[in-house]
């Protein structure tokens, strides 16, 4: 497991260049120990490019756990959304709704394909799209609702499938964060027409760079094969279904390295492992700040019923924007490192240019400006959790 202590990094303030020991990250990217292994297993089959043995059994491993129709690694969570955009064959002015609480990614996918964003507030208990607010900002332009399902916490899919269903409209979960989480025993990611899972190496699971799409229609499965090997029928050539592969759509290079997939393989084979790891730590956390939360200090996580979440992320929230800078700073002070989520994406110039926020920003804003992300991924020490709590109350204690 690589060492959490004593990582040196360089900030610039004023035009100087100073050091700071960060004894607490925020993030270790996950290590398994049989990484290495597999990776040098793919250098010795001289399969580097992807669709390799490591690829398929990623495929079929997440194909099994989610029981999706098809899976498949991409290089990204950004491509696997880019992928399921062009899917859908958006035309220029089609519109799509998105929260405006999320990563770039989400809403790029289809600005890319000439889609304007249509932005929804937030519920300010699980930081998710508020499903009420959806059917509102409908209009006879809309083709896709997109759920981001916030730090593994699912969105109310029921109703987010009712609304797509009556009003003849996808559904894309970013699922980026909701790897090994469920919606009443459903996988995220699996419940829309297409779900989009990321692999970045601040994810449960890693390969550095990475993602993956699921598809719930077969139908839809060869067509995404064909878009993700940059528009060919390459993927049929292979399995001996054509006699020579050619250009048949428009598509991309979606398609991850071999030694992506056998990082990432040696993780999934003790997923549960790296699952209740987490789990731990944000139980402990939970317990141990909820004194603070009791006072009326700090609010905690929102889980509603019949959702498992995957400890993506244990988040409090402060009472506001000044006082969340105040516990930044302190907790850095004491070389513990924690940090705030996303700008609202409708408050960006990307954003007032290719979107619209349909409605008030209720929460949106506000909830973000409270957001405090706290040091957790899988090996996080004890004697560490207890050290970033001991501060937090440290700090209320003033």
């Amino acid at each position: 497991m690589p060492e959490n202590r004593e990582n040196t990094c360089f900030l610039r303030a004023n035009k100087k260049e100073f050091r700071v020991n960060i004894m607490i990250k925020f993030n270790v990217p996950p290590y398994i120990g049989n990484e290495e292994n597999y990776i040098k297993e793919a250098i010795d089959n001289r399969k580097l490019c992807g669709d390799g043995s490591f690829t398929k059994k990623c495929n079929k491993w997440f194909e099994e756990k989610t029981g999706s129709s098809k899976v498949l690694l991409t290089t990204s969570c950004t491509h696997a959304t880019e992928l399921a955009a062009i899917m859908l064959d958006l035309k220029p002015g089609d519109e799509v709704i998105v929260p405006s609480y999320t990563f770039v990614s989400t809403a790029n996918a289809f600005v890319l394909q000439g889609a304007k964003i249509v932005f929804v507030d937030i519920r300010p208990d699980t930081m998710n799209i508020d499903e009420k607010l959806i059917e509102d900002a409908i209009t006879d332009k809309t083709r896709a609702i997109v759920p981001v399902h916030y730090a593994g916490v699912a969105c109310e899919m029921d109703a987010i499938m009712d609304i797509a269903k009556r009003h003849n409209l996808a559904v894309i979960e970013d699922a980026a964060q909701g790897v090994m989480s469920q919606y009443k025993g459903k996988a995220l990611g699996a419940i829309g027409d297409f779900g989009c899972y990321s692999f970045h190496e601040t994810k449960n699971y890693s390969m550095g760079e990475g993602g993956a799409i699921l598809i719930k229609n077969p139908d839809m499965a060869l067509k995404a094969e064909i878009i993700r090997e940059k528009g060919t029928n390459r993927s049929q050539f292979f399995r001996g279904q054509v006699d020579k592969y050619t250009w048949c759509s428009k598509g991309s290079s979606y398609l991850p390295s071999e030694l992506n997939a056998a990082y990432l393989y040696a993780q999934l084979e003790q997923a549960d492992k790296i699952f209740d790891d987490r789990i731990n730590s944000w139980n402990k956390y939970y317990e141990m700040l909820s004194p603070l939360r009791d006072k009326g200090y700090i609010e905690l996580p929102f889980i509603p019923e019949d959702c498992v979440h995957n400890a993506h992320m244990f988040y409090i929230k402060c009472k506001n924007l000044e006082e969340r800078t105040a516990l930044t700073e302190f907790l850095k002070e004491r070389d513990i490192l924690a940090v705030f989520h996303y700008v609202p994406l409708h408050s960006a110039p990307a954003g007032l240019q290719f979107g619209r926020f349909n409605g008030e920003d209720k929460y949106t804003t506000k909830e973000s400006e409270r957001l405090l992300r706290l040091p957790l991924y899988y090996g996080l020490k004890d004697e560490d959790l207890m050290t970033v709590v001991k501060a937090v109350t440290d700090f209320y204690a003033r």
